[in-house]
């Protein structure tokens, strides 16, 4: 296959799967191995287009993010529980990825804990679908300080490949009683600090090994992730607004099943 054919094929897989409760990452390992590449070697390329699901975000939440900018300016109290529940959320996935960073790197290329961790997230997205009763409403701003702590820790599961981040972060926040909207929101959001901290951090301590013409390839796999990140973002929304999380639930558990088989059978 042409290398520039699995490029675009890997941006859309992260496009499609980064903000639903899915797994990119896993998706990723997964299509690169059956696609017939070496994931360990691909691993770097599939964190660095991240920078286009992100600005899929800035695009279409860009006017909740003028409002945050311009609230802070006129100290307005929202503006401000706003920043803090993204922050705080977000310091947990900084401390343990520079504590435990290279062991977690360990299992980037590792296709068997993807289909495991796959099927245990479905199961586990049925049943907080069930038991989760809503209390929290009307935005990221009215977050607790306390859920938004819990959802920074729960956020760093998703390190693991194959739990997903927007899917930990989703159901932890539903758990602790927001909204599926806000919690799906409030995953979005935080997102963009830990996508961009992540790639940094990946580039920083790998980019010299990249192979000659991997700039490009990185550049090409995160506009088709941006494009694709747009259309699916807005189709979500919808989706878990009027069926809930149970079909991705669903979608997991037959994908774990299905990689098990697979790479048993290899």
């Amino acid at each position: 296959m042409p290398i520039i054919l699995l490029v675009i094929i890997l941006g859309i897989v992260e496009g499609v799967t980064e903000y639903l409760p899915v797994s990119s990452t896993g998706h990723l390992i997964l299509a690169t191995e059956l696609l017939g590449y070496d994931a360990d070697k691909w691993a770097l390329f599939n964190i660095a287009i991240q920078p286009g699901a992100i600005l899929a975000i800035l695009v279409l939440y860009w006017k909740t993010f003028r409002d945050v900018l311009i609230g802070l300016w006129k100290r307005e109290p929202s503006a401000f529980a706003f920043v803090r529940n993204l922050l705080v959320a977000f310091i947990p996935a900084v401390a343990i990825g520079l504590a435990i960073g290279d062991s977690i790197e360990l299992l980037l290329g590792n296709a068997m804990v993807v289909a495991v961790a796959l099927i245990l997230g479905g199961f586990a997205i049925l049943v907080v679908e069930k038991l989760a009763k809503p209390t929290d409403r009307g935005g990221v701003a009215n977050v607790t300080l306390g859920h938004s702590i819990g959802i920074g820790l729960i956020q760093c599961l998703a390190m693991i490949p194959g739990v997903s981040r927007s899917g930990a972060t989703i159901l932890g926040a539903m758990a602790m009683g927001v909204d599926r909207k806000t919690a799906a929101e409030f995953s979005f959001f935080l997102a963009v600090p830990t996508l961009s901290g992540a790639t940094a951090l990946q580039l920083y301590k790998h980019g010299s090994t990249m192979e000659p013409g991997m700039g490009s390839w990185i550049l090409l796999g995160s506009l088709v992730s941006f494009v694709v990140a747009v259309v699916v973002v807005k189709a979500f929304v919808s989706i878990i607004q009027r069926y809930g999380f149970a079909p991705f639930a669903w979608y997991r558990i037959i994908a774990g099943s299905a990689a098990l088989i697979w790479l048993a059978a290899r």
